[in-house]
């Protein structure tokens, strides 16, 4: 029941902080120019390396005197509530400029093994200290099961970038990215309350 309960709280909270983020159109741009599943594996190959060191980083960061831990955890999610909060009315505009950033690095068209290495080295670059990493390690180190969280957390990076591949254009134009990140907002606000409270 633990595990369960740490993956769908790790899931809920990175689902929505991810979905807006560059992840998601550095996802898109590479499915334009390589093969859907080349480009799918090799960004979830990315995120699953990038989850285990979240991950491991909140199990060491866990061990020091837990008050501290779970303060130190709330105000980090209290700053992505905040960073998604008022990035949420620039992030349409936001979108077509990372689309563009994202277009200018990837030119040439690539298959099979050398389209899946290209999306991993893509994500894997560009993804490090970002607000569903900061989040997952901060979900270990409040407590939550670590092997839960981390899967939790990889499922949803996987579901955005599968969401990326076989319909961002199409979720683009009918879902407003501003409304996604309000939502992340509100997720990340809800945990910061939780874990302050439970500090005490």
């Amino acid at each position: 029941m633990e595990f369960l309960g740490a993956l769908a709280i790790a899931f809920v909270t990175v689902f929505p902080v991810e979905l807006p983020d560059k992840t998601f159109v550095a996802t898109l741009v590479l499915s334009t120019r390589y093969p859907a599943l080349p480009t799918w594996i090799g960004v979830v190959a990315a995120f699953a390396i990038q989850c285990l060191v979240a991950v491991t980083a909140g199990h060491f960061i866990s061990k020091l005197p837990a008050k501290p831990v779970q303060l130190v955890a709330a105000g980090l999610f209290l700053v992505g509530a905040f960073v998604l909060a008022r990035g949420a009315s620039k992030a349409d505009a936001e979108e077509v400029e990372a689309e563009q950033e994202y277009s200018a690095k990837i030119r040439e068209p690539k298959r099979g093994l050398k389209a899946a290495g290209a999306s991993f080295l893509v994500l894997f670059a560009a993804e490090w200290g970002d607000l569903s990493q900061l989040a997952t390690a901060a979900l270990v180190a409040s407590g939550n099961n670590a092997i839960g969280t981390g899967l939790g957390a990889w499922l949803a990076l996987a579901l955005v970038s599968g969401l990326a591949v076989i319909g961002g254009r199409w979720l683009l134009r009918r879902v407003r990215l501003s409304l996604i990140r309000y939502t992340g907002a509100g997720v990340c606000l809800i945990l910061a309350i939780v874990t302050a409270v439970s500090a005490f």
